[in-house]
């Protein structure tokens, strides 16, 4: 398994260059690899396999796999049918088409996820494939980005399955606390089933998120609207792999909880009532991809409500019907695809006598169509007869609920039979009045173009004349249901009660076509304008959430802080007043000199709410920063301290380039006089965080998890230096999250500074109009700097001292995991030497100190870092953890590596990039912006030559 889902990842990332080197016919290549996974899924058919990946097994998530008889039916599918779309993509497309690489690698993730997410043992990685599947749908149901139409039907897409899916994950971690287990298996073999309303409630939200997916009313209008997507995507997502999460998931739960109180009730009434409404509307509309559209709609609750009674024989034709409905779904979708593609229209009123000028397209859909219908010989008769059969025969539901739904189920497949005569007599039928309209410049399909929907169309009929052998494929999952062995599969079983409900749902269907089914567009729907209700809920969810922020953001800076801080006084103070308390004690001070510090850092607060001077006020409140580090410094956490000091001063040096462009006083007119409110509030604030700690300290009754820390750090990470190790092994996807934030935050500032273009390295000396190399200066770029600004003694102690700093830092990167330092103090070191270069030499100095883009080097730095994990990953150990090598070298002695450090030079690159990012935006581009060397159009110009 995991190596099929590999296979299939890689070829997603590798499908953009495979487009981009052979064109249109990289897809013919790219369906290789899900053919490959179908081979591998039909030479294990019939076996269980398990693949364990342990990742955080404390709380349950592990990549667990697992291969059975339901998973290997819809691999099947997902790989099988994913394999000839990408086929059919290779003559659906031309090679001019926009963003072609990027769909090709999108609809390949798209085959990964799915692949995953039918394999997926863990209820949490089943959820996150699940999402991962929402959000590709919004990716590819968008790719004609450019149209409005595209947009709001990825979007649609997006929230309505997005918000199922949110849904789906409450109740899965409710299931899985009341199991006790996040596996499906075990939840299958679970003896002692949990009730209650917990357990109920579960089972709703997850059917949620399954009938959100598989689009049942009243979540089925994002569906029909998703088909402003390109052709392909209607045939895989819509047909062969998105909807049938759904129905997968339905399935894979009946054997648990079907006989929840709440399950029938859901299941089965929207089930039967999406197939009927759905089914309707489909005789409505006249764009041939809608009537498919509004036909999966009402198939999909067929099936839901198939898989969801809960009985061997419904899941035996409830499976059968899901593979008849992929490949006849998926073919008319790839009709319609090619129909469009050589008339120009899709629209039934326009088209007339294709069946004549195309009599092998024809016969494709024809077979495809009787299919869906459930017509003899065809695989979708056999399901048909084999679900009326299983209803009637459902011996977990009352005798007037057999007979009700069993009434819909008919009423719903006479409409099929309907829809599919009309989507024939559209597409084919000469029409009069129309004839020849719509496709004056018919593009004759070619055979490759043809050979995939002619498989699946094939692949239904061959289904149907070997029933028996379907039927020993399948039928393992079903006898996983509990109830006595289902009939076998079989085109013939005499005359019976469901073979004359279909001969009559047959007769009743060409005659509702025959009197309904040639009608023009119609606006009326059973369903109501579910559009017009998405609509009303976004405009009402926007009028709320500006209500909201209006009352509480007015765009008051002092309203907004007052507002969180006021929360933060209030909520703990009264959860503390009415909630258990403990005793406190407080120890004021160590020594002397904390207290001394504290008052120092006392005194510098207080000065910066009375200073006017904006530089004083910046100083005075760094003060109070460097009085935290030595805090730290004494109380035995020297990297805590150092960091603290080195963040402070990086910080000073931000707030001094940003004040050059305000005045150096505070307007007369701005100062704000003494604030009773204020004042009580800040008090506030200060009290609530002192007493918080105390009692937080107080409560701990258990053993401090620092003792353990030190140990843990040497024995598990290899160091010495217990904060280091932490960053960087012991919590390093917390420290992988925090870079990440930090990344996209220098990226939103720098793009808000750079307001055209801020890519490209950071010009060079040499680039300037003004650059003379006979200028005395110590520095290369000290001689655009203006005269009256120019230090000498500055220019010449940087030279000397850069170098000494910049060996500092890597000084600290290398000792930090056993001293005090690491990639973070290193990084900022290195940072604040890059900075004095700047105050020396200006913003041309940036470029002749470090030349390279600062995206770059954040790239460089996640990348780095991120491929940590999929490293050890890869290698079989948990992701991030670190492995020990010990070597001897020549004059060096005894080397001892620990592969944490590739992640701590991640960090280290992307706190130069930061700091560098921060000076090219807050210093360079202030620089320019106040004119004090070149104008802003060489800037760019230099930028744009060096991108």
């Amino acid at each position: 398994m995991l190596p099929v889902l590999l296979a299939l990842a890689f070829a997603a990332l590798a499908a953009p260059w495979c487009v981009r080197v052979f064109g249109r016919d990289a897809f013919f290549g790219l369906a290789l690899v899900p053919a490959a996974g179908l081979l591998w899924v039909i030479a294990n058919w019939g076996s269980t396999q398990q693949v364990r990946i342990e990742w955080a097994p404390e709380i349950g998530m592990n990549i667990d796999l697992r291969f059975d008889s339901l998973a290997a039916i819809m691999a099947s599918l997902v790989l099988g049918v994913g394999a000839l779309i990408l086929a059919y993509c290779a003559r659906y497309f031309e090679n001019d088409e926009p963003r072609l690489g990027v769909f090709a690698g999108l609809l390949t993730a798209f085959a990964c996820v799915m692949f995953g997410l039918v394999t997926s043992d863990n209820m949490l990685l089943l959820f996150t494939f699940w999402e991962l599947t929402t959000v590709l749908s919004f990716l590819l149901v968008g790719h004609y980005a450019d149209r409005p139409d595209s947009r709001r039907a990825a979007i649609q897409a997006l929230l309505v399955t997005g918000a199922g899916g949110l849904a789906m994950l409450v109740g899965v971690v409710i299931l899985g606390e009341a199991y006790g287990s996040y596996l499906l298996s075990d939840l299958l073999a679970a003896s002692d089933v949990p009730t209650g309303t917990a357990v109920d409630v579960a089972v709703v939200l997850v059917l949620v998120g399954a009938l959100s997916k598989s689009a049942l009313i009243p979540l089925h209008f994002w569906l029909p609207g998703a088909m402003a997507a390109p052709t392909p995507v209607s045939a895989y997502l819509h047909a062969a792999a998105m909807v049938k999460a759904g129905v997968y998931l339905v399935a894979r739960l009946a054997p648990v909880f079907s006989e929840s109180p709440l399950w029938h009730p859901l299941v089965l009434g929207l089930g039967v009532t999406t197939m009927v409404l759905a089914g309707i509307r489909a005789l409505q509309v006249t764009d041939l991809k809608l009537v498919l559209a509004f036909g999966t709609v009402s198939q999909l609750g067929f099936l839901v409500l198939l898989v969801g009674i809960g009985t061997p024989g419904a899941a035996l034709a409830g499976m059968t019907l899901v593979v008849a409905h992929s490949l006849f779904k998926a073919c008319l979708f790839m009709v319609v695809g090619i129909v469009d593609h050589s008339a120009g229209t899709r629209d039934l009123r326009r088209l007339s006598g294709i069946g004549r000028r195309e009599p092998a397209l024809f016969g494709i859909a024809l077979l495809a169509a009787l299919s869906m219908a459930g017509l003899p010989v065809l695989l979708g008769f056999v399901g048909k007869e084999a679900a009326l059969g299983a209803i009637l025969d459902a011996g977990n539901l009352t005798g007037i609920s057999r007979i009700l739904l069993c009434a819909g189920v008919v009423a719903g497949s006479t409409l099929t039979v309907a829809y599919s005569a009309r989507f024939i007599w559209g597409a084919f039928a000469a029409k009069p009045a129309t004839d020849g309209l719509g496709f004056a410049d018919w593009h004759r399909p070619g055979a490759l173009f043809l050979a995939p929907a002619a498989v699946t169309a094939l692949a239904g009929l061959l289904g149907g004349l070997a029933a028996p052998w379907v039927d020993g494929l399948i039928r393992p999952y079903a006898e996983t249901l509990p109830g006595e062995a289902p009939e076998h599969l079989a085109l013939w079983h005499g005359i019976t009660v469901p073979l004359a409900l279909t001969a009559g749902i047959i007769a009743a269907g060409a005659a509702i076509f025959q009197y309904f089914g040639r009608g023009g567009e119609s606006t009326r729907s059973l369903l109501g304008n579910a559009d017009r209700v998405y609509d009303a809920t976004l405009r009402g969810m926007d009028r709320i959430s500006l209500r909201m922020t209006g009352s509480v953001q007015r765009g008051s800076l002092p309203l907004s802080q007052a507002t969180i801080l006021g929360t933060m006084v209030v909520l703990p103070a009264v959860i503390l007043a009415t909630g258990t308390r403990t005793g406190v004690e407080l120890r004021l001070w160590d020594s002397p000199l904390q207290l001394a510090i504290g008052a120092i850092m006392a005194a510098m607060a207080i000065s910066a709410t009375v200073l006017r001077n904006r530089l004083a006020s910046v100083l005075v409140v760094g003060v109070t920063g460097y009085g935290s580090g030595v805090l730290f410094a004494m109380h035995g956490a020297p990297d805590l301290g150092l960091t603290q000091g080195l963040v402070e001063t990086l910080t000073l040096v931000v707030f001094v380039l940003v004040l050059r462009a305000f005045p150096a006083e505070i307007e007369e007119s701005r100062t704000a006089s003494f604030k009773v409110r204020r004042a009580l509030l800040a008090a506030g604030v200060g009290v609530t965080v002192a007493v918080l700690a105390g009692f937080a300290i107080a409560a701990r009754t258990a053993e401090p998890i620092w003792h353990l820390i030190p140990a843990a750090a040497y024995d598990g990470g290899g160091g010495k230096n217990a904060v280091n190790v932490l960053l960087v092994d012991i919590r390093a996807w917390d420290t992988l999250g925090e870079v990440s934030v930090l990344i996209v935050a220098a990226t939103g500032v720098a793009s808000l500074v750079f307001r055209n273009r801020r890519y490209g390295a950071a010009p060079r000396a040499a680039d300037s109009p003004d650059y003379n190399p006979d200028l005395p200066s110590w520095l290369p770029a000290g001689r655009l700097v203006a005269s009256e600004k120019r230090s000498m003694v500055l220019q010449l102690t940087t030279r000397l001292v850069f170098p000494t700093i910049m060996v500092l830092s890597v000084y600290f990167f290398f000792a930090g995991h056993n001293a005090p330092g690491g990639g973070f103090a290193g990084g900022l070191i290195a940072g604040l030497a890059l900075t004095l270069r700047y105050l020396a030499g200006g913003r041309y100095e940036l470029g002749e100190a470090l030349p390279v883009d600062a995206g770059h080097l954040l790239g460089a730095g996640l990348t780095l870092a991120a491929g940590t994990a999929t490293t050890s990953l890869l290698l079989g150990a948990p992701p991030l953890s670190s492995a020990i090598i010990e070597f001897t070298l020549p004059v060096f002695g005894q080397i001892k590596l620990v592969t944490a450090l590739f992640f701590d030079l991640g960090v280290y690159l992307i706190v130069v990039g930061l700091v560098l990012d921060v000076l090219r935006s807050l210093g360079a581009r202030l620089d320019m912006e106040l004119g004090d060397t070149t104008d802003d159009e060489s800037e760019t110009a230099t930028e744009g030559s060096r991108a």
